[in-house]
């Protein structure tokens, strides 16, 4: 399974071994924030949904397909609007069934001449095989990957925007990972965790920046459902633990404790592990967890279309991510 909410023991050993470094100034501010005082930018739910639609007007955004070499070039085009400046990184990578791809990670920065910075992301790849459709006949088949990878990017894409024309006092660098969503299918005849996330390994190997740190990361998933819950993960609280907290504090002075549920949930394979792993950024991991289900209907189903988008779901996500930034970095007229 894509994100298994039990890791293999080595995996979760090495989230384990490393406590949160969430220790500087900035990460440590107490639930004591007035959030309503804290000026913002407008998140804009509508653009963010048209975002959103235009990544799936492309078709399958996998590794190989005319719709992900498009939304490749839309993306990196796009944010070029509002950013200083985009790198488009390639790179070649083998999938679990042995098939070489070509992958693009996108990063675009804010004030880019800025020591100290924050990283938020998500993946914009669509996966390839819906193995965990109702319909055994679409196993094989892909899917449009709306709120498992447009919802994500459709948040950074509306943040990049209302954040250029009102700055924090921080770097800023949206990253678009790829290959995440292309791990090893349910129907395959074995499992391996690092099949999954091939982009965010390669850039935490390879990062756009040498010698790249941040203060701490903010990685968006499947964060667009009619029916938004995210509790605190296993990894995300390993590693950051006071990141992770304070969001949750921000959530619920906001009213948003019924969203952010201050609950501890197992840890999730996803981009956010080889962030922290390697190169020791305090990460988390925002990310849809529905009882009952794996992490929510659609998911890894052809039914993962627009209609799984919930335009306000959007905006509660971005509005407490960026009452907790401009509170650690205010803006500076």
């Amino acid at each position: 399974m894509k994100k298994i909410l039990v890791l293999t023991l080595a995996a979760l050993m090495a989230a384990s071994c490393h406590q949160s470094t969430d220790n500087k100034p900035a990460a440590n501010q107490t639930a004591t924030v007035d959030y309503n005082k804290v000026a913002t930018p407008d998140f804009n739910a509508d653009s963010a949904y048209r975002f959103a639609a235009e990544q799936l007007a492309f078709g399958f955004r996998h590794p190989g397909t005319k719709g992900h070499e498009q939304c490749a070039r839309y993306l990196a085009t796009a944010m070029g609007r509002w950013c200083d400046t985009v790198i488009v990184q390639p790179f070649t990578t083998t999938l679990w069934n042995g098939q070489s791809v070509e992958g693009k990670n996108i990063i675009a920065s804010l004030n880019p001449e800025s020591d100290r910075r924050i990283l938020l992301a998500a993946h914009w790849d669509s996966r390839q095989w819906a193995d965990h459709d109702l319909d055994t006949n679409n196993w094989r088949r892909p899917l449009p990957g709306a709120n498992d990878g447009a919802s994500g990017v459709a948040v950074l894409m509306e943040m990049a925007r209302v954040m250029s024309a009102m700055r924090p006092g921080v770097g800023v660098d949206f990253v678009m990972f790829d290959v995440e969503d292309q791990g090893i299918p349910e129907w395959a005849d074995r499992y391996e965790d690092n099949t999954w996330c091939k982009g965010s390994q390669h850039w935490a190997k390879n990062p756009h920046r040498l010698f790249y740190q941040a203060e701490y990361g903010i990685l968006y998933d499947m964060v667009g459902t009619d029916q938004p819950r995210f509790t605190k993960e296993e990894i995300s609280m390993s590693f950051a633990q006071g990141l992770t907290n304070r969001v949750w504090s921000c959530a619920s002075f906001l009213g948003y404790g019924g969203i952010f549920v201050d609950e501890l949930s197992g840890a999730i394979l996803d981009d956010h592990l080889y962030v922290n792993q390697i190169l020791r950024i305090p990460t988390i991991d925002i990310v849809q967890n529905s009882p009952n289900c794996s992490f929510y209907q659609h998911w890894h189903t052809t039914n993962d279309n627009l209609d799984a988008i919930n335009k306000e779901s959007l905006r509660t996500v971005a509005t407490v991510s960026m009452k907790v930034i401009y509170s650690d970095f205010p803006h500076k007229p």
